[in-house]
């Protein structure tokens, strides 16, 4: 459709956004680097799942042609190698900026070829104790088949020549046991400076100790790296347990058709030749030379040997929560909202250990998509069972680049006692629900949470989401349905279709969100203020956009904040000026989900876990909650409206996919996770101040 952007080329736009923040001279340079290692992995993720699935329609063609994706995927996919391309020239232009921004610092990277006396003894004797067991060079001629490269590795493609003859030479592949030893090596340096090089260059220099048995005097190295299509064929067979479905999906990843090839274009033609045929390789498939570095995603862990300090703000404690003794003591009397990074997610973790210690409390429920690796929250879940709890995790397998995380969670978790729900069929549970039962005198109360982002606290320091600790009855109640549910999935959707005050994927949440945009329609013809305000990761649902189309001409006010996937197209002369979007990518990563209704006057305000994409709306339990109470929703509306005069970091979403920053000339400099920032903090200090005026 002409208006609308196809949701790949959109995301690589959101790919461009990040790129601009390793380029933006006014971050921190260790934030430069860490925004090219993010840059570095979504591309990763990209072509593991998008262009192997673009690539999967090509091949299936005609035989499946309803699957709710773009019509023309080889046109697609020309159009991203170019913009990949494109990307990778620019990629290669900052990191080459970055370096010398390194060495005025003092910082260098050394290769092989430079160093000293020193450096070349510690350098051999690192290789002796630390990388020589961890490495298998192999000569790869003489195996009849290519060995298994793993997906997400770096290899070190070698050529061994003798100076003596041009013909005798043979290749050899090592892989860089960088998931053991990590990518960066420290080396001793002089004062003042700091040298680091990496894993592949030390195995680099070590060549001639690693072949020395075969003779070989003239060694050409450079590496490479294969990305896989990641997606997991579940089989339909009904005598197969789920998890070993799973289990025998993550063993058939590895084994996954190569997407892309990158390499270093100095690389021996001829080796080149021979890895593409044995990886049965075209020229048509994307074959991407870059420069003598690859896997930037490791760089999101570069050592931290910077001389400024970090510009980090620390997170805190909500100041509803900041001078109780007990979570569960507040959250009973009425709501709180905890905004992360800058609420401290303890709050989170001090609610569950509460309920896992307290005598009263006889159940807790939650769901789990993505855990820390050393969760808190399963710590304080796993306590719960050992205090006689009944703990029931909706932990779900299918959590893309998670699965083999959360079958260990599993083990750990039906050891210990919790009752462990593994999904539905076709259906991913992605809400983020909790619902703790204390029974006090023969009488019940319930609590929770419900949530836009989820129960890792590790993520929790990075990424911008919501979460409301309710005791709220509505939502409980609603709470107990889903879970039932889950619990029960055999009965149907009925639970789910009884819920009264959430709204909730895949049942009532479409049906519901349409009725409030044509309420705003509505509001709009007959003359009343009418708006739309929604922050969101991702919107590719072709019914919402061209229902917000339909918004927007009928006189709605529809503004956007979103993350990554924006398919629509904001400029069109129907929609009478009334929409406009923009994107923040800064500091942390915005991955909240917000509805505000105008509700001519009368503010109707949700937050969600579901982005407007079909996945989320139609194949996914997802929920939403109104927001009810007034400081809260007034707290919400305050955030929102701060990002919507962010002119620091907010990228105009147009219909060219031009990223242009919003402009500042002449007003006020608003950088919005900043503002954030000291808004919620001065909360803290106005209590603080009205407590002593007391």
């Amino acid at each position: 459709m002409k208006n609308l952007i196809a949701r790949d080329i959109s995301w690589l736009s959101f790919n461009a956004r990040v790129l601009q923040e390793a380029n933006d001279a006014t971050v921190p340079l260790r934030e430069r680097i860490r925004f090219l290692g993010i840059h570095s992995n979504n591309l990763d993720e990209f072509f593991r799942v998008r262009v192997a699935t673009l690539r999967r329609m090509i091949e299936l063609g005609a035989k499946k042609g309803n699957m709710h994706l773009e019509k023309n995927p080889q046109q697609i996919l020309d159009q991203i190698q170019t913009i990949v391309l494109q990307q990778q020239n620019e990629f290669h232009r900052i990191w080459d900026g970055i370096l010398e921004e390194l060495k005025k610092d003092q910082i260098l990277l050394v290769s092989e070829k430079q160093l000293n006396k020193d450096q070349k003894l510690f350098v051999k004797r690192f290789f002796d104790e630390e990388v020589r067991s961890n490495i298998i060079p192999l000569l790869i001629e003489t195996l009849p088949q290519l060995p298994y490269l793993r997906d997400k590795s770096l290899y070190l493609g070698v050529v061994m020549r003798k100076k003596e003859s041009a013909y005798d030479q043979k290749y050899a592949l090592i892989e860089i046991p960088s998931r053991i030893l990590g990518r960066f090596v420290k080396l001793p340096a002089k004062d003042g400076e700091t040298n680091i090089m990496l894993l592949e260059d030390v195995v680099r220099f070590n060549l001639p100790y690693i072949f020395s048995y075969f003779g070989y005097d003239t060694f050409d190295a450079h590496i490479f790296k294969v990305t896989k299509d990641a997606e997991i064929d579940i089989d339909n067979d009904v005598s197969t347990s789920f998890v070993q479905k799973i289990e025998s999906g993550l063993k058939n990843r590895r084994k996954g058709k190569p997407v892309r090839f990158i390499y270093d274009k100095e690389m021996d033609a001829g080796l080149l030749e021979y890895l593409m045929k044995r990886l049965n390789l075209a020229r048509k498939d994307n074959i991407i030379p870059g420069g003598r570095i690859h896997n930037f995603r490791h760089f999101m862990d570069f050592p931290d040997v910077f001389k400024s300090k970090s510009t980090r703000r620390q997170a805190f404690t909500h100041p509803e929560l900041k001078d109780t003794l007990r979570v569960t003591d507040v959250i009973v009397e009425k709501d709180v909202m905890l905004h992360f990074p800058f609420h401290s997610f303890d709050s989170v973790i001090d609610l569950l250990r509460e309920a896992a210690m307290d005598p009263f409390v006889t159940s807790i429920k939650i769901t789990a998509y993505r855990l820390a690796s050393n969760s808190k929250v399963i710590n304080a879940l796993i306590n719960a069972v050992r205090n006689g709890k009944e703990v029931v995790v909706m932990l779900e397998l299918r959590a893309r680049f998670d699965e083999e995380a959360n079958l260990e969670w599993k083990k750990i978790l039906e050891e210990e006692g919790v009752k462990v729900l593994l999904g539905i069929n076709n259906l991913k549970v992605h809400a983020k629900l909790c619902i703790i039962k204390r029974r006090v005198n023969k009488k019940i109360i319930q609590y929770g949470f419900v949530s836009t982002g989820n129960l890792n606290e590790k993520t929790a320091r990075v990424y911008a989401d919501h979460c409301l600790l309710t005791s709220n009855r509505n939502i409980m109640a609603d709470i107990n349905r889903i879970f039932r549910y889950l619990e029960n999935p055999k009965t149907g959707h009925a639970q789910l279709k009884a819920c009264k005050t959430l709204m909730v994927c895949p049942v009532g949440m479409r049906m519901q969100l349409v009725k409030l945009i044509n309420a705003e329609i509505k509001n709009a013809k007959a003359g009343k203020p009418a708006s739309i305000i929604i922050k969101i990761n991702s919107l590719s649902d072709t019914g919402f956009i061209l229902k917000l189309y339909e918004a927007a001409a009928s006189g709605v006010d529809v503004q956007f904040v979103v993350r990554g996937i924006f398919c629509a197209v904001p400029q069109q002369k129907k929609l009478k000026n009334n929409m406009h979007a923009i994107s923040i990518v800064d500091e942390y990563l915005e991955h909240a989900r917000v509805m505000i209704f105008g509700n001519a006057g009368k503010e109707k305000i949700y937050i969600s876990s579901a982005d407007w994409m079909v996945r989320n709306l139609d194949h996914r339990v997802e929920a939403a909650t109104p927001v009810t109470d007034p400081q809260i929703k007034q707290e919400l509306k305050d955030i929102i409206h701060i990002q919507l005069r962010d002119n620091v970091k907010a990228r105009i979403l147009d219909n060219e996919l031009l990223n242009n920053y919003v402009s500042s000339a002449g007003k006020k400099k608003i950088r919005s996770q900043v503002e954030t920032y000291n808004y919620l903090h001065q909360k803290i200090t106005k209590i603080v101040n009205e407590a002593g005026s007391n």
